[in-house]
């Protein structure tokens, strides 16, 4: 057992009082840190809510920003050959950037070498152009500083193109696409001669216009048609001053083809090379039928001109009055009754024109296989 001695009681207050002093302070210390740590807490969430640094936090130096170092030109450089390995003297070499407005231009020197300088970096173009040779294009990428070299530029020969343009004369146009109307026979046998399917046919020239009238009335069919046309009249008795059997038929047939030869040297040769007009038929094929029909029926009166315009039909008009007049020199003279025989023999023919220019738009044409379905046309 420990004895206290009488400074015992002293001591144990003094130890008492000490850890109370301690154990005080040490909760005033913690709650001192709470109280600050509540209030750090609290000025952060003001901070947040109203973007103002709290006056007791101090400000934390910004990082500072490290500047991008600076671009430098570049050069390129290279050699322009041809397709044997020669060097090209004064080719033409331009350089161009995409983000820079400013091309550049040289010519290759004595060695076939160029070079550009400031040069900005970045992609670039190159073409190069020797007259005779293909435009070479090459493009590459330049860094900051670099000196590009360019690959050898190789140039091949350009594929040589020849145009050669012949002019045809227009005389022999009109040449061929008559010819190809003497080739035009219905059934194969009657001839169809004075009909064009071109619709913008080169015009004929006097010459050609005679060849024409020579070669319908010359052709044989033509023959055997003044024969049934002489016959069906002896069969009636047309014409009756010239009387029946042989003679009478050996008259109607002189008669009928004088007819024939006079209208057709008269309305489609001579007046037409006179008055410069077209004694063809322009067959239309194209529109509704009534406008086709139309067009038929007024050919004996309108025609082309050898203008290509379109014009009152003078040459067929009075060819038919022509040809009746000089019907009266060799007509029965029972039959030359004034006026009447002259405008019955005009009327008839052309009626006969209008009647043929319908079956040349609506049937000819089908029974007509020399036809060619790409006729010769004016270049």
């Amino acid at each position: 057992m420990v004895r206290l001695t009488p400074k015992a009681p002293s001591l144990l207050c003094f130890v008492l009082a000490f850890a109370s002093a301690s154990m005080a302070q040490l909760s005033n210390t913690s709650a001192s840190a709470a109280a600050t740590q509540e209030r750090r807490v609290n000025d952060s969430q003001a901070s947040a809510a109203t973007g103002v640094q709290p006056a007791n936090v101090a400000a934390r130096p910004s990082p500072r920003l490290t500047e991008p170092a600076p671009l430098l030109p570049g050069s390129v450089t290279g050699t322009v050959l041809d397709q044997s390995g020669a060097i090209m003297v004064g080719a033409r070499v331009q350089l161009s950037q995409d983000d820079q407005a400013r091309h550049q231009e040289l010519l290759s020197n004595d060695d076939g070498q160029f070079s550009f300088a400031n040069v900005v970096p970045g992609v670039f173009h190159l073409s190069i152009a020797v007259p005779g040779f293909t435009t070479h294009v090459f493009s590459g990428a330049i860094r900051s500083g670099e000196a590009y070299i360019v690959p050898p530029m190789l140039l091949t020969v350009a594929n040589a193109v020849t145009e050669v343009w012949v002019k045809v004369p227009i005389s022999e146009i009109a040449t061929a696409q008559v010819q190809e109307q003497e080739k035009q026979r219905v059934l194969g046998f009657i001839p169809n001669f004075y009909v064009s399917y071109v619709s913008d046919a080169v015009p004929l020239s006097p010459g050609q216009k005679f060849h024409l009238a020579f070669k319908s009335t010359t052709d044989p069919f033509t023959s055997v048609g003044v024969a049934m046309l002489a016959g069906t009249e002896q069969a009636t008795d047309a014409l009756a001053g010239y009387g029946q059997g042989a003679q009478g038929f050996a008259k109607r047939y002189g008669a009928s083809y004088a007819d024939v030869v006079t209208g057709t040297f008269i309305g489609s040769a001579i007046l037409p090379s006179l008055l410069k007009q077209d004694p063809r038929y322009f067959y239309k094929g194209t529109g509704s039928t009534r406008s086709r029909l139309l067009y038929a029926l007024r050919s004996p009166v309108f025609c082309k001109g050898d203008n290509k315009s379109w014009q009152p039909n003078y040459s067929n008009v009075m060819g038919a009055f022509a040809a009746g007049g000089l019907s009266y020199l060799y007509y029965p003279a029972s039959d030359r009754n004034g006026f009447g025989l002259l405008a019955k023999t005009a009327a008839i023919r052309i009626g006969e024109t209008s009647f043929e220019a319908v079956l040349q738009e609506f049937v000819v044409r089908r029974l007509t296989p020399r036809v060619r379905k790409r006729a010769i046309k004016q270049p």
